[in-house]
């Protein structure tokens, strides 16, 4: 069965509901040499501010 299909202010609404995300890995060099990764999920929107509060 195929879904029912929505148009105008209904599917304007939907569609802004779903928040957009990016995952944005940080890798970070520890004494030892080695290289530690972490991952987190942010808003599409605010990936260059995080980026630029965790620049080291």
């Amino acid at each position: 069965m195929a879904k029912r299909q929505v148009f105008g202010e209904e599917a304007k609404s939907l569609k802004s509901a779903h928040r957009r995300m990016a995952k944005v890995i940080i890798s970070t060099k520890n004494e030892r040499g080695k290289y530690a990764f972490k991952e987190t999920m942010v808003d599409q929107e605010s990936v260059q501010d995080f980026l630029q509060k965790n620049k080291s």
